[in-house]
């Protein structure tokens, strides 16, 4: 009789350390690699397009039931984000996760994430790992792909806007491709943010090659002169940081992983690159239209949905929105010229969990990491 025992593999956060989950290079290549399946369809996601970010559960901000949770904090909310991803993957996953701007009270992060890895046929759990660090690494990884792929390869000086813990996944993915860079720019909130300064530092002790690092004043301040701008702020909705067009340096490439805010007319002839079109066709979908009071269409706060709405708007083609997976796979070009400036939007998409959860699981059980947990060794169900 064939055994219907299942087990699978737990990975709390120092066995993910051990599998590799903070090795920026290899997350970058396997990047690559997602985004390559991600251009010939081999993917799904969930909502009904297939290309969903995730399911939200949000909270209300008031309830006539007693003790009902509120949204009473910044970022209070749940959110699934399943996907299934082929080539040599050939796994589906999800990451969870539930995130409160209170927790740092507690010395929690806002957010704490686990990723779980099912087989396709079956269903049968094959793991479940910590994943904040995961989390970080591969929305760092984008980025650093980003820069392989379209800045210059000469570029020197890199800045960084909104310093905390997903940049510094950024900035070690940039900093694996381009280990010659000489000058270091961070934007945090004030000069004197407790983020800034801790950028300060772990740039400090990591990249000795670094010749000068400053702790900007201006967002202007930072973006002059910058070769690769690395931008992810947390701020709340409407306090988006503002670019202008005239601060970007000939040949700079600037990718956003949070927020943006730039007149459309402004970047109507600069070359832009998103992760997945389709996931921003979604969002401009979703979200309300906004005009001022001019009647042009105001920023979102999201570079990719921008990019869309200025589709809709007829500002731009849709062709001339590259998805980053083309790139990859010799579809779309890259880099044209030297003088080129590059708009890049990444968000975040549930392949990339699933592909670095895989990844980080066979390094596991090739190291023998991790805890093997028992479901049944037959279902009391059967």
């Amino acid at each position: 009789m064939e055994s219907t025992k299942i087990d699978f593999l737990y990975l709390n956060e120092q066995d993910m350390i051990k599998a590799g989950v903070l090795d920026a290079s290899m997350c970058i290549q396997v990047m690559g690699e997602t985004m390559a399946l991600l251009s010939k369809g081999d993917y799904i996601m969930g909502g009904p397009n297939h290309n969903a970010h995730g399911i939200m559960l949000e909270f209300p901000k008031k309830s006539y039931i007693p003790n009902f949770p509120l949204n009473n904090s910044r970022d209070r909310r749940f959110i699934a984000m399943p996907a299934y991803l082929g080539g040599r993957f050939h796994i589906a996953g999800q990451k969870w996760y539930g995130s409160n701007g209170r927790n740092a009270q507690h010395g929690l992060p806002r957010s704490i994430l686990m990723v779980s890895l099912n087989d396709v046929e079956t269903g049968i759990p094959i793991a479940y790992m910590s994943a904040n660090l995961l989390s970080a690494m591969r929305t760092g990884a984008m980025p650093g792909l980003a820069a392989k792929l379209l800045a210059r390869k000469d570029s020197k000086v890199l800045s960084i806007v909104g310093p905390g813990a997903i940049n510094k996944a950024c900035t070690m993915a940039i900093m694996s491709c381009f280990p010659n860079i000489e000058t270091v720019k961070i934007k945090g909130s004030s000069p004197e943010s407790k983020t800034a300064k801790k950028m300060k530092k772990f740039v400090e002790s990591r990249y000795f090659n670094v010749k000068n690092i400053k702790i900007c004043s201006t967002l202007e301040e930072a973006i002059r002169g910058a070769d690769i701008v690395s931008e992810a702020a947390s701020v709340k909705e409407g306090q988006w940081p503002k670019y202008e067009r005239e601060w970007f340096k000939p040949g700079a490439v600037i990718i956003s992983a949070s927020t943006f805010n730039m007149e459309h007319k402004s970047i109507m002839d600069i070359k832009k690159v998103v992760d997945d079109y389709s996931m921003y066709e979604d969002y401009s979908n979703e979200d309300p239209v906004v005009f001022d009071k001019n009647l042009n269409r105001k920023p979102t706060g999201c570079m990719g949905e921008d990019f869309v709405n200025m589709v809709k708007d007829g500002l731009i083609e849709r062709k001339s929105i590259i998805n980053l997976g083309d790139i990859v796979t010799g579809k779309a070009p890259g880099r044209t010229s030297d003088d080129e400036v590059i708009l890049v939007a990444i968000e975040g998409l549930p392949i990339e969990d699933v592909a670095w959860g895989y990844e980080c699981y066979q390094n596991a059980l090739k190291k023998g990491l991790g805890i093997k947990l028992n479901l049944w060794d037959r279902s009391a169900i059967i």
